[in-house]
């Protein structure tokens, strides 16, 4: 494994291995924040396993946080990362400094108009433009013919997967399924931040998410019924305020009133100073009555 911080670095290191492979090795990239646990570790064994050559980059990208988040005391856990790229078999890790990334001031930005009018765009505006921007970056950086993220991520695997189409990028987005702890929480750096009272509470979201969805499963077509349910249960952890809970489209992320298909079922909580977010999908079983 080979651990570099330059641009340039990368792209020597790329392109050297294409230049000696004339079968042109297939490149995945895995992007990242750090501070790794199971979920990104299933993100790069998944990547791994389809391709020949494996990039992981690990960079707490500035652009995507607000004034008042969590920037300066986002978790970081470098050595420990780097141990889990090797153990894993990664090629190449790519471990930016803000200055190496933003050399300059960040004028040229991606927006990805409608997809990030709801869910956690509405309460963190500016997030998704900043993702897009540092991911759109990455893939012109490391030129991948995959690139892997999480399913709990939905708003975030949306947006890039529209970017992707939208502007003829040569690469396919991969989504790997959610990895959770056995009471079902999904994992999360920001788990860190529970002490022992949030934690017994946390999996109340993923339960909640399991309501909505075996309602819809079981026929449920109003959206709103499905959503009561669901908030029901969150309603019987006091520590638990919920931000957003919304049944929305598959394709657009649009909130939808009547069910006739698939949907994603998706929701924001706080618990104390900790923000958790996670979704389920759920398609309605029982057929539309005829009129």
């Amino acid at each position: 494994m080979r651990a570099v911080h330059t641009v340039k670095e990368v792209r020597e290191f790329i392109h050297g291995t294409r230049g000696l492979n004339p079968l042109a090795p297939s490149v995945a990239l895995v992007p990242t924040m750090g501070a790794l646990h199971a979920g990104h570790e299933k993100l790069i064994q998944t990547a791994r396993e389809q391709s020949d050559v494996l990039a992981v980059s690990i960079f707490v990208n500035p652009l995507q946080f607000g004034p008042n988040e969590d920037y300066a005391r986002y978790p970081q856990s470098l050595p420990g990362d780097l141990e889990m790229c090797e153990r894993n078999s990664v090629d190449l890790v790519f471990t930016p400094s803000v200055d190496e990334m933003y050399p300059s001031p960040q004028l040229t930005v991606v927006d990805v108009g409608r997809l990030t009018e709801h869910l956690c765009a509405k309460f963190r505006p500016g997030h998704f433009r900043g993702v897009a921007t540092v991911v759109l970056k990455l893939l012109n950086i490391v030129q991948p013919h995959r690139a892997y993220f999480g399913e709990k991520d939905l708003q975030q695997l949306t947006i890039i997967r529209r970017m992707v189409s939208d502007l003829n990028l040569d690469v396919t987005i991969v989504g790997v399924p959610t990895v959770r702890e056995p009471d079902g929480l999904a994992l999360s750096s920001r788990n860190k931040y529970l002490d022992t009272q949030e934690r017994k509470a946390a999996p109340a979201l993923y339960r909640a998410l399991e309501e909505a969805a075996g309602r819809i499963r079981a026929g449920e077509r109003e959206a709103a019924k499905a959503r009561e349910a669901a908030l029901s249960v969150l309603a019987e952890f006091p520590l638990i305020r919920v931000e957003y809970f919304e049944i929305v489209d598959p394709s657009e992320l649009q909130p939808v009133d009547v069910i006739t298909g698939r949907v994603h079922i998706a929701s924001a909580i706080w618990i104390g100073t900790t923000r958790l977010i996670d979704n389920v999908s759920a398609t309605t079983e029982r057929p539309i009555p005829s009129s």
